[in-house]
């Protein structure tokens, strides 16, 4: 099992501060807890000040057939947005910036391991539920399963064609990490510092 936790009210004013936003909540799989309650308080603020385009609640938005067909609806809602912010666990959010790579889409929680079943995809994506979302940063892309050696400051050199040399058959995370924040005009996440990442926030639920 795996829990989401909402990122502070901080972090999150940081990333939607003057921008208009469409939120996607994932109310999905039961072997995911959903923060409902500080999810939904949070926002009601942002609903309040105007920012929010449109809201879509549903499940398993990993399955990118079945929520392909559930922004269908919402097409002119997200057009309206300049980002996606979504509470789901990390292999939700990378499954909208997959489908959406043209539109900023931040992750508004992060994800923590608890013992037991942690759930099955069929996807390519996955979540090493490490307590520190990094996704914001990267474009929805995660550098720790993206890239065989989870480096979290940029590309190791030894990538040949685009793939990796751990595994050739693997493309090099930092490349698709490059390549999509370019595509959306945020090439300078790149400047800034490298965030150190805080072990003590790994599988802290369950200690």
């Amino acid at each position: 099992m795996l829990i989401t936790e909402i990122k502070s009210k901080e972090a999150l004013l940081s990333l939607t501060e003057g921008k208009k936003v469409f939120l996607i909540n994932c109310h999905g799989c039961r072997e995911v807890f959903f923060p409902l309650e500080e999810a939904e308080t949070f926002q009601k603020e942002l609903k309040a000040s105007g920012q929010i385009t449109g809201t879509l609640t549903t499940d398993y938005i990993c399955n990118p057939e079945n929520l392909q067909l559930r922004l269908e609806p919402h097409a002119e809602e997200i057009a309206a947005a300049d980002l996606v912010l979504v509470f789901s666990c990390g292999v939700g959010v990378q499954t909208i910036a997959s489908l959406m790579e043209s539109k900023t889409v931040y992750a508004g929680c992060d994800t923590c391991r608890l013992p037991g079943f942690q759930g099955v995809t069929p996807l390519e994506y996955n979540c090493d539920q490490c307590g520190e979302c990094y996704l914001n940063l990267t474009g929805g892309i995660c550098p720790i399963t993206a890239c065989s050696k989870s480096l979290l400051n940029g590309q190791c050199g030894g990538s040949k064609d685009g793939k990796c040399e751990v595994n050739p058959q693997m493309e090099c995370g930092w490349e698709r990490i490059y390549r999509r924040l370019e595509e959306i005009g945020r090439l300078d996440a790149l400047k800034c510092p490298t965030q150190i990442r805080n072990f003590a926030t790994d599988n802290a639920v369950a200690k």
